[in-house]
């Protein structure tokens, strides 16, 4: 009779259990991912869980597939360009597979460049008691800061280190994703100033225009602004039509102009044209494009890591101004072995007639 007790406890604990398929993270398109989306965020990929994108490299279209199947990458477009890899070695069959599924950005251990694909490392890690606040103070002039984060590691939460988030949230700098600031970039190299021929319609003699247009057009879809440093001699523009301001202490990407010394900076969408209108004949002007918006110093974005769950990677972070990265990793669900529901049943039907026997047997061992 012992033996079948210890057999009946020790079964559940011997029987395997095995990796099915994969699960999804509902929280992508529940509440939690439309509400990072809106905030600003992007949306990249990761892989799936536990599997090297080194030797299986149908992950990296398989992962682009499962974040478009719930989500938007961005505000700006929908195809994930960001593609996080592991540390170490890369092959060239993945950085392959990378362009043919539109990735633009990789990250963020690799020690390499690519002439292709825009590689960010990361500085320091937004984990309690783990940052080297150095990193997110001696940040050099338009450089774009990547913060590590990733909620819990095995079974074991990772905390965050509010005094950091503090430091980040107080800095003079444009809160960004890696997406948005790689294509900002190139949209900034892409506006473009020019003057139409002189007409009834549009000049006189008391005032002059001068058009200024974004013309960038990005494969991937994305449609992000860029922003240039506009300089004349002169009085300043008496009108900027179909523009609007912007104030110096916006560290989120829009459209608009904001003066500054010796001109003034201009941030326009893609196809977006405005006019400047001077009193008199127009200046000159020298346009000059800027890798951080608004003038400000640098750039920061926080990169999650490893993302399997949304809502738990995001929920200290809620009333954040910071932007995040999220890399999407699908997770692995766990599939139970067909052997545990029959271990219950046998431990369902046997445990009453085990127990009744034990009684019997006691009663009989009072007796004699």
């Amino acid at each position: 009779m012992g033996a079948i007790l210890l057999m009946i406890f020790l079964l559940p604990t011997l029987a395997p259990t095995t990796a099915a398929e994969w699960d999804e993270d509902n929280w992508l398109w529940n509440i939690i991912g439309p509400e990072r989306l809106e905030h600003g965020d992007e949306f990249g990929c990761h892989g799936y869980e536990g599997i090297d994108v080194n030797e299986e490299q149908w992950v990296i279209e398989a992962c682009r597939n499962y974040v478009m199947g719930f989500t938007n990458a961005s505000r700006w477009g929908a195809n994930p360009i960001s593609f996080g890899l592991p540390n170490g070695e890369i092959s060239d069959l993945v950085i392959t597979t990378l362009m043919e599924n539109n990735f633009s950005i990789i990250g963020d251990l690799t020690e390499f460049e690519l002439e292709d694909i825009q590689v960010f490392s990361r500085t320091t890690t937004l984990e309690k008691n783990q940052v080297e606040m150095e990193f997110l103070t001696n940040v050099a002039k338009d450089e774009l800061l990547s913060v590590y984060w990733i909620a819990k590691w095995h079974d074991v939460k990772i905390r965050e280190d509010k005094d950091a988030i503090t430091l980040l949230e107080s800095q003079n700098v444009w809160y960004t994703t890696w997406g948005e600031w790689y294509s900002h970039k190139y949209s900034s190299k892409n506006i473009y100033s020019y003057t139409k021929e002189i007409t009834d319609d549009n000049s006189t003699d008391d005032f002059s225009r001068i058009h200024i247009k974004n013309n960038f057009s990005n494969e991937n879809g994305w449609q992000v602004p860029g922003t240039v440093f506009i300089e004349w001699n002169g009085s300043n523009p008496s009108s900027w039509i179909d523009s609007v301001n912007l104030e110096a202490n916006e560290k989120i990407l829009r459209n608009g102009y904001r003066y500054a010394d010796g001109g003034a900076y201009l941030t326009l969408s893609p196809g977006q044209e405005i006019i400047l209108e001077f009193i008199g004949t127009a200046p000159q002007l020298l346009i000059t494009p800027q890798l951080t918006f608004n003038g400000l110093h640098h750039s920061v974005t926080i990169v999650g890591h490893h993302v399997t769950d949304l809502h738990q990677w995001s929920s200290d972070f809620h009333d954040s101004q910071l932007r995040f990265t999220w890399l999407i990793e699908r997770p692995a669900a766990i599939k139970m072995n067909w052997i545990l529901p029959i271990i219950a049943v046998s431990v369902l039907v046997a445990t009453p007639a085990i127990i009744k026997n034990l009684v019997r047997r006691d009663q009989d061992s009072q007796n004699h």
